[in-house]
């Protein structure tokens, strides 16, 4: 399966993240197909650069992009924000 993810790159306290097409078996430092964009969330204001053509490309060959990367595809204007984006991945509270 082919996901988009981020890659984190740069030092230590400092994070510079590479929005990537990947197979999802391969490392989270490993090769990937395509770089979409980078996301540096340290900056003020937070510096994200997406193409949005590349990005929507991938989505509709079927790419499937994780929670983080779909929140900035978002902010970036290449996907539309839907009521919910995906189910939670936690559980609620159990009644007694």
């Amino acid at each position: 399966m082919v996901k988009m993810r981020l890659m984190r790159m740069g030092d230590k306290k400092n994070p510079l993240y590479r929005v990537v097409v990947v197979d999802s078996r391969k490392a989270a430092t490993g090769e990937y197909i395509d770089c979409v964009g980078h996301y540096r969330p340290t900056c003020d204001p937070v510096e994200l650069t997406i193409d949005v053509e590349a990005a929507k490309a991938w989505i509709a060959k079927g790419v499937q992009p994780t929670e983080t990367v779909k929140n900035l595809l978002v902010k970036a204007g290449a996907i539309e924000k839907s009521a919910k984006l995906s189910p939670s991945k936690t559980k609620g509270k159990k009644s007694k």
